[in-house]
């Protein structure tokens, strides 16, 4: 492979409660509307443990961000799919073609064991979608690339920073961010994607995930220079390399310049 070709995906996706589903299966002969069952269940799952978040089997993807980078290191791009449409099977049907298409690179995430990859699993059973290159079920179990063990299919930072759940990662992707001196979260969160999306404001959440995928490829290359594979020297020519990406992009996208705007730069503790 030529350090020029696409290695890695690092993404992340953002999803939203398809109501008729809850209302069919919660709520049955209620005739409550999409909107209505979404809210009741919400209401429910507060009252509950103090959370709204619907569990991602009644989910549906409208946003999902890849940033392209290179056996490198360096960003490529970053993709949004079918961001015009958001529709949840084209998002997912474009997703495995694209694994595919760039010959299987490692998936990189932020907790995405937990739910982009089982939402992606399920939209693909949803929606009769093929991956036989993913389930892999001819192979032994630890060479599966959904093992959860096989890093080199999926490497998920999450999984990283807690030895694989040993520990709690109290903060998140934002907290992670945040120590090398990247924007976490800014003016969205992920408990607000439902809502926007209820208002018509998509472009709210593709921004919202835009700046979550550039979180989660800083963060990645710092688990780099952890794990020796990168000199912070060139963790730093990395990454004022995105940054002159983000900076000739930010024109067009508005969430890339809020981004730009929160920037920060990590600072040595020994300098």
């Amino acid at each position: 492979m030529s350090k020029l070709d696409t290695a890695y995906f690092v993404f992340d996706i953002e999803s939203v409660a398809d109501g008729a589903l809850v209302s069919r299966l919660k709520y049955p002969g209620q005739d409550l509307t999409p909107d209505k069952a979404i809210a009741k269940y919400r209401a429910e799952l507060l009252a509950e443990n103090g959370k709204d978040f619907i569990p991602y089997t009644f989910h549906l993807p409208v946003s999902l961000i890849i940033a392209k980078v290179a056996a490198d290191y360096r960003l490529i791009d970053l993709v949004s799919l079918d961001e015009e449409q958001s529709r949840p099977h084209e998002i997912v049907r474009l997703f495995w073609d694209g694994w595919r298409k760039y010959k299987r690179p490692q998936l990189v995430s932020f907790n995405g064991r937990g739910f982009d990859m089982p939402l992606l699993e399920l939209c693909a059973f949803r929606y009769g979608l093929s991956i036989p290159e993913w389930f892999a079920e001819e192979k032994r179990s630890f060479e599966q690339p959904r093992n959860r063990y096989n890093t080199s299919a999926h490497f998920d930072l999450h999984e990283w920073l807690t030895n694989n759940g040993a520990s709690r990662f109290n903060g998140g992707l934002s907290l992670a961010a945040n120590l090398i001196g990247k924007p976490g979260k800014m003016d969205v969160a992920g408990h607000m994607v439902q809502d926007l999306w209820d208002a018509g404001r998509a472009t709210e959440i593709h921004d919202y995930c835009r700046g979550d995928v550039l979180d989660t490829y800083f963060v990645f290359l710092r688990s780099r220079v952890v794990a020796g594979e990168l000199e912070l020297a060139e963790e730093h020519s990395l990454i004022e390399q995105a940054r002159e990406w983000v900076d000739a992009h930010a024109q067009t996208s508005a969430g890339l310049t809020r981004y730009v705007a929160a920037w920060g730069d990590w600072k040595s503790p020994w300098n």
